[in-house]
């Protein structure tokens, strides 16, 4: 995989170290860059250090232009292209947590694997099939080594499914990474989604009952996973988005400690939101108040789409303006510095069972971007994590590895990884940038004939999934290669056996 430094994201590296350590071992001011859009403004937001030992790792972000919430201003169709913007959308350059690779195995030693029993202190317990497919790869070297060197990262809303709903080549695809090959060998891939709003957990269990096909949390990445590092961080934060209080449930199993929802706040203080009309007692009974007068917040995540852009906006612009993210105050200079905000994705745009894609984070976003900027006269300075951030695509490189081992036993990245999505500005802008092969398909966002003008997929536009997973297993593994796995399957010839035929 590629090597990024400053120069690659449009940043200017400092001549010397500029970092202003605070008091505390937990936060350290921003690097002051030059922003491109602003040369003589410096950025004072604060955040987390590396001073210790936490299980993550550093990822560089950066600031560019696109940051300006002046340029958003206008039609949504105007939105920035490869071309155009070669660096991260991120507002400062310093370093973001993701975290360490291995995630640890939920499984003990009395486990399961793949749905069977295995033996303490022995290999798993093979079925028929397992044995043959090994004989045969072991027949089949070349082709293995090629099937163990390529892999497949997915989105999923608009490639796989449509919300709830299953896209049939989905089901075929997982089927053949699956196993269902000449050579019964799983393929490496991973899902990496823009997608928010549930435990990774239950969103698994979800896709898995949906696609038919076993989904594992330790080959699934929302836009919300890799900001599980921030919780070594921020001690208290207020998680904003989702349906119901599901990304309370989604932060407490990241480690976060003190979890605050914007519920909590309007029923301690029903009248922070005037244009809220209605706030019902099962809201209300699920809702945690408390005096938040005498309450530090420390940070602000943005887990997933906002239900209530009104109140939201509200109390995420009070807590901007505070003094050290104290609802109920206001700072002596309440643009020079705030509290962090983090956002899990960008994404304008979302494919669900509508007929056409409705609005994501993206928007909110870029809403809250321009208010700050009409009420403070300043740039919002803020985190975006997921599609095409680069943070998203190191943690991914992170995951596929683990996977590997888990797979194959081999604990390293594949050379050629294919990123198959439906959205040119998130889905193909990042895997360019990051050295992957890119496809694009026509059964989401895009809609468009031939390949997309401002950001082109570099190994081609599909119609489907599975038009493009065939494409690029044939590419890797030779136009002879069969998707389908026949139980008949001589391992010495590599070919069905002759009682089969007869």
């Amino acid at each position: 995989m590629p090597a990024f430094d400053d120069s690659d994201f449009g940043v200017e590296t400092p001549k010397s170290p500029m970092l202003a350590r605070p008091h505390t071992p937990m936060l350290e001011h921003l690097q002051k860059i030059t922003s491109n859009g602003s040369p003589s403004k410096h950025h004072n937001l604060v955040v987390p250090t590396m001073e210790k030992d936490t299980g993550a790792i550093e990822v560089p972000a950066s600031r560019s232009s696109v940051a300006e919430a002046e340029h958003l201003m206008h039609s949504l169709s105007g939105s920035p292209s490869q071309v155009q913007r070669r660096s991260s959308r991120n507002s400062f350059g310093v370093s973001l947590p993701i975290p360490r690779s291995k995630r640890q195995s939920r499984l003990s030693s009395v486990a399961k694997h793949d749905g069977l029993p295995t033996r303490p202190g022995m290999p798993p317990i093979q079925p028929t099939r397992d044995l043959l497919s090994s004989q045969v790869q072991d027949m089949s070297t070349v082709k293995t080594a090629a099937a163990k060197d390529m892999a497949f990262a997915f989105d999923i809303d608009g490639v796989l499914v449509h919300g709830d709903r299953l896209i049939p080549e989905g089901k075929r695809v997982l089927e053949i990474l699956n196993g269902d090959n000449e050579l019964g060998i799983k393929i490496p891939h991973i899902f990496l989604t823009n997608g928010s709003g549930k435990p990774e957990a239950a969103r698994c269990a979800q896709l898995s009952k949906i696609l038919n096909s076993p989904i594992s949390t330790e080959q699934f990445i929302q836009s919300h996973t890799p900001m599980s590092a921030l919780a070594e961080y921020y001690e208290t934060v207020l998680v904003v988005g989702g349906e119901n209080y599901q990304c309370r449930e989604v932060a407490k199993q990241y480690g976060f400690k003190d979890i605050i929802v914007p519920n909590d706040i309007v029923a301690a203080q029903s009248t922070l939101s005037p244009l809220k009309e209605f706030f019902t007692a099962e809201q209300r009974a699920t809702s945690n108040p408390r005096d938040f007068s005498k309450v530090k917040i420390n940070a602000i995540l943005v887990f997933s789409d906002s239900r209530d852009y009104a109140t939201d906006l509200q109390i995420i612009m009070d807590l901007l303006q505070s003094e050290d993210g104290v609802l109920g105050t206001r700072a002596k200079d309440p643009t020079s510095q705030h509290i962090p905000i983090y956002f899990s994705q960008g994404d304008l745009l979302c494919p669900t069972e509508h007929p056409q894609p409705r609005m994501s984070q993206g928007t909110f976003r870029i809403a809250l971007e321009a208010i700050f900027k009409a009420i403070t006269g300043n740039e919002l300075e803020r985190v975006v994590y997921g599609k095409p951030e680069l943070a998203t695509y190191k943690y991914a490189d992170e995951v596929m590895t683990s996977w590997m081992e888990t797979i194959h036993n081999e604990e390293r990245l594949p050379k050629n990884v294919y990123m198959i999505g439906d959205n040119p500005q998130s889905d193909i802008v990042g895997g360019n940038m990051y050295g992957w092969n890119t496809c694009l398909v026509r059964t989401g966002v895009y809609q468009g004939e031939g390949n997309d003008k401002e950001n082109p997929a570099s190994f081609g536009v599909f119609k489907n999934v599975l038009e493009a997973v065939q494409t690029a297993l044939k590419k890797e593994l030779g136009e002879d290669f069969q998707l389908n796995w026949s139980d008949s399957m001589n391992p010495v010839t590599g070919s069905a056996s002759v009682s089969a035929i007869e």
